[in-house]
């Protein structure tokens, strides 16, 4: 499996280092809630035991999946679509996360760096995105927050659909220089999914800090993989969900 692991730093991993959460008469209203538990350490507080990592996983069938995807160095942006295409189509036809997926690649040389599907329902996190997870495992196999580092080649993540809110946020900071997508945010929207706010005019935010933006590559086979999903009853997630 291809874990990422984030965890807390050390000074809250002391025996007696509790998150103080409130007072006991404070506590009506949340009580019913369920885990994360509390402990009473005393009379006066009660404590929130806090989980102190988490994980994000890729499903067990990537490494094969790869292994017969040897030529997604291909310099073709459509090979290298394509490979995005089909880790949001097999991971629907395996169940393990939403229609979605993403890779990061070295723009000249079309080396593959690192893969990315939507983890969402499966991690029981709202962060674990395919670009997230792509942008995550890149900077954790480089040894570096920052893919556009000076020494490192440039560096393109190519997603299967516009990225969400969330992931149109972290692109700057990841420091890749290109990103290419596959189906439109109205493609995305019209199957169900909320994806957030961004700028009217995103393309042009993120090509003013130095970044290319190519839209609508394979776009069709992008929305058909939105389609089955749908047609397949896939959980369409979103907050405050009744």
């Amino acid at each position: 499996r291809f874990p990422l692991q984030v965890t807390l730093p050390s000074s809250l991993k002391r025996p007696n280092s509790h998150l103080e959460f409130s007072r006991v008469a404070n506590l009506g209203n949340i009580s019913a809630r369920p885990p994360p538990t509390y402990k009473q350490l005393d009379s006066t507080h009660t404590y929130l035991m806090i989980h102190l990592n988490v994980a994000w996983d890729l499903p067990p069938w990537i490494p094969d999946f790869l292994c017969s995807r040897a030529q997604a160095t291909a310099d073709d942006p459509e090979q290298r679509m394509q490979l995005a295409i089909d880790l949001s189509a097999r991971n629907i036809a395996e169940g393990t996360g939403g229609p979605f997926g993403a890779a990061v690649f070295e723009q000249d040389t079309g080396k593959l760096v690192s893969v990315g599907v939507n983890r969402v329902v499966p991690s029981q996190c709202s962060h674990a995105h395919a670009e997230m997870l792509a942008l995550a495992l890149a900077q954790k196999r480089l040894g570096t927050y920052d893919l556009g580092a000076r020494g490192l080649p440039k560096h393109e993540l190519v997603a299967s659909s516009e990225p969400c809110a969330m992931c149109y946020a972290a692109i700057p900071w990841s420091g890749i220089w290109k990103l290419v997508c596959g189906a439109k945010t109205d493609d995305v929207r019209a199957v169900g999914f909320d994806e957030g706010v961004k700028p009217g005019d995103w393309v042009s935010a993120l090509e003013d800090v130095g970044i290319e933006v190519v839209t609508e590559v394979s776009r069709s086979a992008a929305q058909f993989v939105l389609q089955q999903y749908v047609a397949s009853d896939g959980v369409i997630y979103h907050s405050r969900q009744d």
